[in-house]
C-alpha cells in the first residue's frame, strides 16, 4: 500500500485550517505526508509596499509555513510563488504542470485540497488544477482526492454551502493543529473572526457534534478508486 498523503493548498496557512488534525492522525498510523503551497499568500493585501519589506514578509512568512508543517511531522513542503489571489491571471496549464510535478515526486495515494465552491478565486482554480492533474489514468499513483473547507472562505460564499460525505475524528490531533495554526502569527486574527485559534476548535467540536464524537473535520468527497 503507498501510504503517502498530499496537501495542495493556495496558501500558507490553508493546510493547517483544512486538514491538519487528519493528517497529523494519518501521520501517526504510519503515512508519510507532504504539502504544496503554490501561493506567496502575501502580496494580494498590498502592492504599495517597498520591495525590500515584502521581501522579507515573504521570508518571514515561508519561515512560518516551515515551522507549522514540523509541528505535525510533514516530511517535506514544497513552496511556490504564484500571485495571491490572482491565480486567474496565470495559465492554468502552469498550475497544473506544477502539481503535477510535486505530485510525480512524492506519488501520494491521497490528496487533500480546496473545495470548489469557496469564496476566494485562488481555492477554487487550485481544486480545478488538482483534478486536471490527477486525472484517472493507467499508473496513476492517487486513489482518492478529498476537498478541505478553509474558514473564512467556504463559509462565507453564500448561498453555497459545504456539504461533506467524509469526517475524521480528530479528537487526539485538534491540539496540534491549534498548535500549528499558532505558528501563523501573520494570518491569526483574534475571535469572533472565523480563522482564530477558537474559532478552529469550535469549528472541530462543531463537526465532532455533528457525527458524535468530541472533535472532527469534514470533507467531501471528489473522487475515490477502490
Amino acid at each position: 500500500m503507498n501510504k503517502k498523503v498530499l496537501i495542495v493548498a493556495a496558501h500558507p496557512d490553508d493546510e493547517v485550517l483544512g486538514c491538519f488534525g487528519t493528517v497529523a492522525r494519518l501521520i501517526r498510523e504510519g503515512y508519510e505526508a507532504y504539502t504544496l503551497i503554490l501561493g506567496e499568500g502575501i502580496t494580494g493585501r498590498d502592492d504599495k509596499r517597498d520591495p525590500e519589506n515584502r521581501a522579507n514578509e515573504i521570508q518571514f512568512l515561508r519561515n512560518q509555513i516551515v515551522t507549522a508543517n514540523e509541528t505535525i511531522g510533514i516530511k517535506k513542503v514544497f513552496i511556490e510563488n504564484f500571485p495571491d489571489n490572482r491565480f486567474d491571471s496565470v495559465d492554468l496549464l502552469d498550475i497544473v504542470k506544477t502539481i503535477s510535478r510535486v505530485k510525480d515526486e512524492v506519488k501520494p495515494e491521497i490528496i487533500f485540497t480546496h473545495y470548489a465552491n469557496d469564496l476566494n478565486i485562488d481555492h477554487r482554480i487550485t481544486n480545478q488544477a488538482v483534478l486536471t492533474a490527477t486525472r484517472p489514468m493507467e499508473g496513476e499513483s492517487v486513489k482518492a482526492i478529498y476537498a478541505f473547507e478553509i474558514l473564512s472562505s467556504t463559509e462565507w460564499n453564500y448561498p453555497l454551502t459545504f456539504a461533506p460525505d467524509l469526517y475524521y475524528d480528530i479528537s487526539t490531533t485538534v491540539s496540534l493543529k491549534i498548535e500549528a495554526m499558532n505558528c501563523y502569527q501573520s494570518e491569526l486574527r483574534e475571535f469572533p473572526h472565523p480563522r482564530s485559534l477558537k474559532g478552529i476548535k469550535l469549528n472541530a467540536d462543531y463537526w465532532g457534534m455533528r457525527t458524535g464524537i468530541p472533535q472532527a473535520e469534514a470533507f467531501k468527497t471528489l473522487r475515490v478508486l477502490r
